[in-house]
């Protein structure tokens, strides 16, 4: 039994073999077949192309550089346009008939930049200009007839240098050195002058003068025997008035500056205006000897002595081109030609000799003013307006009209239009010695303030000679 047993287990364990190694059989592949899902195209929708428009960026094309003028790029730069629509300020003292002969004298620089220049003139300039200059209220340029009131504005430091304006070689080609110094304050040059005057002439009408047979006097005497001999005619020699507004007595210090300069040395002139000679002084006083001898006696004013601090110095020549003349002989500035009568021409209706000498040794001084323009803002425009005012040009129209002296070399004598203003300056040119007004060049609260006031007052009768003077000198800053 058990070999039975032994027995089939064994064949078990041999079918078991077999089995394994017999080849296995392969199930068919069944292929499933592919079935192809038709590809259906979607139409293709082509968006537009829409064309951006091509933007050329504007060609900005450089311009072209402008060629600078001697006086500075900016005088270019305005007469090119470049400034056109702009305003620059002014102030000064030019009123009535001379604020008409300085706006007609820019009036073609205007026209041909568009620059609008503002002048605001003033009777009271003098008393109010320090005023708004301390205030702010600037204008880009000031105009002062007084450089004591310049020198006062330069000392605070308000002014601006002009070699930092103008091209600094123009300034020293087109004003002599002695123009250039009485600009120069404070080691800067404050300020470029424009129109000038002289002030030792005494006009007179020609015409009439000549038809009474009266002889043009050559010395002091000479003069004082001519005043004489019009009052003994019935007439009344001087035309005297020194009403101003706020600078009420300035004709009355030029008249003591003149005379000054014929009695006494021009080293004690500079003495006086530099406050070291007091007005208290024998010069001054025996200045004021030979000018009361004039003004004081009522024969030979017209009006008298009352009428003298309240008649406008502009009116004052006036009676002289009456008929028959109210007064015969008047002492001015030659500016004072645009005051006279339109009408009238000069050489013919009027004409001038200069101012007698006293003593010999002094020779034949001329006294002489002037105004100087200063700035007070630094802009383009104001830059091209002040380096207009440096050239000739600026002043052609008011030579050309009388009233004017040229200090520019760029000028010409030709644009002089009449042989007196033409005498005027050969008479400078020919003074022996030439000096400044001394008001003008005193400090501003004297020059252009107790001088004129005690004087004034003086003429007035209010105060005594002594008076006025030690006053003056009481008032000179330290």
């Amino acid at each position: 039994m058990k070999k039975k047993f032994v027995l089939l287990a064994v064949l078990v364990i041999f079918a078991m073999i077999l089995g394994a190694c017999a080849p296995a059989v392969e199930e068919p592949v069944v292929e499933v077949p592919v079935v192809e899902e038709p590809v259906v195209e979607e139409p293709v929708v082509e968006e537009p192309v829409v064309e951006e428009p091509v933007v050329e960026e504007p060609v900005v094309e450089e311009p072209e550089e402008i060629a600078p003028l001697p006086q500075g790029q900016e005088l270019a730069n305005a007469y090119a346009g470049m400034y056109s629509g702009t305003v620059v300020t002014m102030a000064g003292p030019f009123t009535d008939q001379d604020a008409v002969i300085f706006n007609d004298s820019i009036a073609a620089f205007e026209e041909a930049t568009g620059i609008d220049i503002q002048y605001e003139g003033s009777k009271e300039f003098e008393a109010n200009i320090m005023i708004r200059l301390d205030g702010g209220d600037r204008p880009d340029i000031v105009d002062f007839p007084q450089p004591g009131l310049l020198q006062t504005a330069v000392d605070k430091g308000y002014a601006i240098d002009m070699e930092t304006l103008i091209n600094p070689d123009w300034i020293k080609e087109n004003y002599t050195q002695a123009w250039q110094d009485l600009a120069t304050m404070n080691g800067m040059v404050a300020g470029i002058w424009a129109r000038a005057n002289g002030k030792s002439f005494v006009f007179y009408p020609k015409a009439t003068f000549e038809d009474y047979g009266y002889q043009i006097p050559e010395t002091w005497d000479e003069l004082m025997a001519l005043t004489e001999e019009i009052a003994a005619d019935g007439d009344t020699p001087w035309c005297i008035g020194i009403e101003s507004g706020a600078a009420t007595g300035w004709t009355m210090t030029d008249w003591i500056e003149d005379v000054l300069l014929r009695v006494a040395p021009p080293e004690d002139y500079d003495a006086w205006v530099a406050g070291e000679l007091p007005f208290d002084s024998p010069q001054v006083n025996e200045a004021l000897d030979y000018i009361e001898a004039i003004w004081f006696n009522d024969a030979h004013v017209y009006g008298g002595r009352a009428a003298i601090p309240t008649t406008f110095f502009g009116d004052a020549p006036k009676p002289m081109f009456d008929d028959p003349p109210g007064c015969w002989l008047h002492r001015q500035g030659n500016f004072i030609t645009s005051f006279f009568p339109e009408e009238l021409e000069a050489g013919v209706d009027y004409d001038f000799f200069y101012l007698p000498p006293i003593k010999e040794e002094f020779g034949k001084p001329v006294l002489g003013a002037g105004d100087i323009y200063a700035v007070f803002d630094d802009r383009p425009e104001v830059r091209a307006v002040i380096q207009y005012f440096s050239t000739g040009e600026s002043l052609k129209y008011w030579i050309e009209v009388g009233g004017a002296i040229v200090t520019h070399n760029d000028a010409s004598l030709d644009w002089y239009a009449d042989p007196v203003t033409r005498g005027v300056a050969e008479t400078i040119r020919n003074a022996t010695t030439f000096r400044f007004d001394g008001s003008d060049l005193m400090p501003g609260s004297v020059g252009a303030g107790t001088f004129w006031k005690y004087m004034t007052d003086y003429v007035s009768g209010t105060v005594s000679r002594t008076e006025a003077l030690q006053q003056i000198d009481a008032s000179w800053p330290e």
